[in-house]
């Protein structure tokens, strides 16, 4: 699994918690430093059947500063996932790959579900 988060995000250190409770094997990727791949925002996007919104972090400061509330409704998912591939700090966290599936935004009932 890989496991895209930012260091200094509290609750990315809880789902850290979590995983290492449950035993479970993961690569920790620093998501500012090397943000998930086009096509692993793909992955992402078709777990939350094509709902784009779900992947951005709407409470983060770059979210406001790019004004992105009235922009990414008239955005192609093409393109919106071209920006995220391109900044981490857009990206909703933490960001958890299994394969051909994901999951983001730590909920433990949720987490404990997909893994």
């Amino acid at each position: 699994m890989k496991f895209y988060q930012y260091p200094n995000c509290s609750t990315c250190r809880q789902a850290v918690k979590f995983l290492n409770a449950k035993e479970i094997e993961f690569e920790s990727i620093d998501i500012t430093k090397q943000p998930p791949s086009t096509a692993e925002l793909q992955i992402m996007l078709d777990s939350y059947d094509g709902d784009i919104r779900k992947l951005f972090n709407t409470s983060g400061v770059q979210y406001r500063q790019l004004n992105m509330k009235e922009k990414l409704p008239t955005m192609s998912a093409a393109d919106a996932i071209q920006l995220l591939s391109g900044n981490g700090k857009l990206i909703k966290r933490p960001f958890l790959l299994d394969g051909n599936k994901g999951i983001v935004a730590f909920k433990q009932a949720l987490w404990a579900d997909f893994v």
